[in-house]
C-alpha cells in the first residue's frame, strides 16, 4: 500500500510508504497512478534497502570525519542534528553493527 498526496487537479504529486497528514490517501501498489513514480518498484524494493543505505552513509560520514577528510562542522546544521540524533539512538541500541568483520563490500 502507498499513500499519496494530490494537487488541486487531483493528480498524484507525492507518494509515501507512510500514511501522514501530507499523504492521507491509500492506493494499492499496482495502481496505474503510481507508474510515473517508478515502473515495477514495489514497497519492498527500495524501502527495504533504505535503512541499510542510511547506515552505510552514516558510517561513511564517520570514516570521512575520522580521517579528517571533512569536519563534522562542515555539514549543514540540520544534517549535524540528524546525525547526532541517529548516533545517540544507535548507541542506545548497542551500535547496530553494519558489517561482519569478514564481509567485503
Amino acid at each position: 500500500m502507498r499513500y499519496v498526496n494530490r494537487d488541486g487537479a487531483g493528480m498524484v504529486v507525492a507518494v509515501s510508504l507512510i500514511e501522514d497528514a501530507a499523504h492521507p490517501e491509500a492506493l494499492p501498489d499496482d495502481s496505474p497512478e503510481l507508474a510515473v513514480f517508478g515502473p515495477g518498484v514495489t514497497s519492498g524494493d527500495l524501502a527495504g534497502t533504505d535503512m541499510r543505505l542510511v547506515r552505510v552513509l552514516e558510517d561513511l560520514i564517520d570514516v570521512l570525519i575520522s580521517k579528517e577528510v571533512i569536519r563534522f562542522t562542515d555539514l549543514p546544521g540540520v544534517a549535524q542534528e540528524k546525525l547526532l540524533e541517529r548516533r545517540s539512538l544507535r548507541h542506545a541500541r548497542g551500535g547496530l553493527k553494519l558489517l561482519d568483520d569478514d564481509e567485503v563490500l
